[in-house]
């Protein structure tokens, strides 16, 4: 992997990375698991989901193949429990869309790529009114396969024409890391809901807390990017 190549495109995760949204999904999955009886503590149930489908998730959870239509039903269940509970609450991931904005300026293409279904990518985007918006976004309701495997980092740079390792990609949890390995694409770990050890790859060419973090560091300003 070219550790040192010229950086064309940055490709975000969403949950976690982008908006501060993980503290909510935990709280929508306790009430989910309560609902249907599931007796997992939720740190197993993140551990096993996080990064994963909607369907690849609820059939991770109930340990069984699960039919198409009842996953994807169980899925907006537990994910209307999410929005109901972040929409007070909502909150980007300190400093993202003025880093994005910052990035854009720069030359840079911006993309998201997300197991998030196409509900919570249109409940996110409309409160964060990103100026500009992402070229290309990928969720997990499309048919790929959902992280650790790269195909949703994969897709998200082919839509962009940018070759994989000229991405960037921005994760806040294990399973997105390694997509981005297996992806060949470099990462920058987001520290928000995992620790720079967890996150930690030969890949990874930042550790942080947030993207204010990155910008007084100016992280933008070291890597060779495209003229705007």
């Amino acid at each position: 992997m070219n550790l040192n190549g010229k950086v064309e495109a940055l490709i975000f995760d969403m949950d976690g990375t982008v908006i501060d949204s993980m503290p909510w999904h935990a709280r929508s999955w306790v009430e989910f698991a309560r609902r249907h009886g599931v007796d997992l503590d939720v740190s197993e149930i993140l551990a096993r989901t996080t990064g994963r489908t909607g369907v690849e998730s609820m059939r991770e959870l109930f340990e069984r193949e699960l039919a198409d239509d009842e996953a994807r039903a169980m899925v907006h269940e537990k994910e209307e429990i999410y929005r109901a509970l972040f929409t007070d609450n909502f909150t980007e991931v300190a400093g993202f869309t003025a880093f994005a904005k910052a990035a854009v300026a720069r030359g840079l293409k911006v993309a998201v790529g997300t197991a998030g279904d196409r509900h919570n990518i249109e409940f996110a985007m409309s409160r964060l009114k990103m100026d500009p918006l992402p070229l290309a976004i990928v969720g997990g309701d499309e048919g790929f396969s959902g992280k650790p495997t790269p195909a949703i980092f994969l897709e998200a740079a082919r839509r962009i024409g940018v070759a994989p390792e000229r991405c960037i990609v921005f994760e806040d949890a294990p399973f997105g890391i390694e997509a981005a390995r297996r992806g060949g694409m470099r990462a920058v770990a987001v520290c928000s809901t995992h620790s720079a050890t967890e996150l930690a790859g030969p890949h990874v060419i930042a550790a942080v807390r947030d993207y204010n973090e990155l910008a007084h560091s100016n992280f933008l300003e070291t890597l060779d990017a495209v003229a705007a």
